[in-house]
């Protein structure tokens, strides 16, 4: 199936805008909390009338008390476990909350079943056994031995895919953040890259087969869908099959700064 269109069938939802504030003077202290938010704006769009009407996913889960996130909840089983080229768009926008930190996702990567860029291509190993877990894991290991990549296992138990959390902008918690970084900045360089993120959350490969839908650790909270979005190739993969490295697999939220590199691979889908 083309990725692109495949792709446009996820995106043909009616949805929310989400607008991550450009400036770094828009990182405001949160409501009674000592540590810095990122504000993010919401608003409506009209909904478009559809050929083919996808069913909503119902969210109905522990209800979210926070400061910086309130009025959301934990995102349940069934959200993940779907195609992870489904699940990778649909997860821009969303939180990811430990401990005093929130983020919000704006760039992914899918990673599928047979694709020569997934680690399931290898089996089921003692470091790629979580990424065969059930949708809505989490899947962590060590690139080059010293950055934490986060990725959310996507579909079935058994299928061996997931969906690889390449960069988030800060919500809540950004004296944390920086603390773990290392870095004391407000500029998106602080978590635009996939190792930053899992620096900033302060997990290890510990984490792995931790359910992201249950309270408490780690948690991915629903959160508004992006108004537009920006697609391309995946990074750093030039050792799979030139269809796996050109396909379109990577997604972004479109206006934002909070991006990794390289930006110019990335356009409207």
């Amino acid at each position: 199936m083309n990725p692109t269109n495949r792709f446009k069938r996820v995106a043909s939802k009616p949805n929310k805008s989400v607008r991550l504030r450009q400036s770094s003077n828009d990182l405001e202290r949160c409501t009674n909390q000592s540590s810095k938010s990122v504000t993010v704006r919401t608003s409506t769009r009209p909904s478009h009338k559809q050929t083919q009407p996808q069913p909503k996913l119902k969210i109905q889960s522990s209800p979210v008390s926070h400061p910086c996130v309130r009025d959301t909840t934990i995102l349940p089983p069934h959200f993940f476990q779907i195609d992870a080229l489904d699940l990778a768009p649909r997860l821009l926008g969303k939180f990811l909350r430990r401990d005093d930190v929130v983020l919000q996702i704006t760039e992914v990567e899918a990673y599928r079943p047979n694709d020569s860029a997934c680690h399931g291509r290898f089996g089921i190993t003692p470091r790629t056994a979580p990424v065969f877990g059930p949708g809505g894991n989490a899947y962590v290991y060590l690139c080059y031995g010293l950055h934490t990549m986060l990725n959310v296992v996507a579909d079935k138990e058994g299928v061996g895919a997931a969906v690889l959390i390449r960069a988030c902008a800060p919500v809540c918690g950004l004296e944390t953040i920086q603390q773990r970084r290392g870095q004391q900045t407000e500029k998106p360089i602080l978590l635009t890259g996939p190792g930053k993120v899992g620096q900033a959350l302060g997990i290890s490969t510990e984490w792995s087969n931790h359910p992201l839908y249950s309270p408490g650790g780690l948690e991915l909270l629903d959160g508004p869908e992006p108004d537009k979005i920006l697609i391309g190739p995946r990074v750093g993969i030039e050792y799979a099959l030139p269809e796996h490295v050109n396909a379109l697999w990577r997604f972004a939220i479109a206006g934002t700064p909070w991006i990794s590199a390289p930006k110019n691979t990335l356009r409207p889908p």
